[in-house]
């Protein structure tokens, strides 16, 4: 209740409020401010201030924000370095394993291959054979050391060498397999024992004949 207001009774007891709504104070004469209203340049009723100390903390908590996610992208890119190590060690530790099994077995394969250039490895005998080659190269295994290739002391061992045409820029190639080599993944497990002849480069045994009349 307000100071403008009054309070009355009337007849029956009953207590009336009379408001005084008159804009002009008749005693003071000034000017009165209706209630409700909100003197002027007062913030509308709801509107909040603006606080430094929230402005703060709300700065602090943006940056601690920002620095838990690059806590967070820095543990997924060591998560997936360390994923890829385990991966490559997984699979280098299976290559090893492989490589181990069939290294045992490459005189084996060395038998076999003698058999067959004398003509032995017939009937049951060159089944069995088929069966024990695909086995191992299952695992992995392959043969490398063909006639006519490049040398590469990284993966042949000359045991014999002739001495080609001397004509021109030369290469040394094989001429002749004694002992195939063997790999598993990129792991060299033997290398081919072979016999290289120098050529001169560009040329060799498919040579094109010339045109007639030349």
């Amino acid at each position: 209740m307000t100071p403008d207001d009054r309070n009355t009774e009337n007849g029956d007891g009953e207590r009336v409020v009379v408001r005084d709504r008159r804009r002009i104070d008749p005693v003071t004469g000034e000017v009165r401010t209706p209630a409700g209203d909100a003197p002027a340049g007062a913030a509308p009723e709801g509107a909040e201030e603006a606080d430094p100390v929230a402005d703060v903390a709300t700065a602090e908590l943006a940056a601690q924000v920002a620095e838990r996610t690059a806590d967070l992208q820095r543990l997924s890119a060591e998560y997936a370095n360390y994923r890829r190590r385990v991966d490559r060690d997984r699979e280098a530790i299976a290559v090893t394993a492989r490589a181990q099994v069939v290294s045992e077995l490459l005189t084996v394969l060395d038998d076999l291959d003698r058999a067959e250039a004398h003509g032995d490895l017939t009937g049951p005998f060159k089944s069995v054979a088929d069966k024990l080659v695909a086995v191992v190269q299952k695992q992995g295994l392959e043969p490398f050391g063909e006639v006519g290739e490049e040398f590469d002391p990284a993966v042949h061992e000359a045991v014999q060498h002739e001495q080609g045409d001397a004509a021109g820029p030369t290469v040394t190639v094989v001429s002749t397999v004694m002992r195939r080599g063997y790999r598993v993944a990129d792991r060299v497990l033997r290398p081919a024992m072979v016999a290289v002849v120098d050529r001169t480069a560009g040329t060799g045994d498919d040579q094109t004949e010339p045109p007639p009349g030349e």
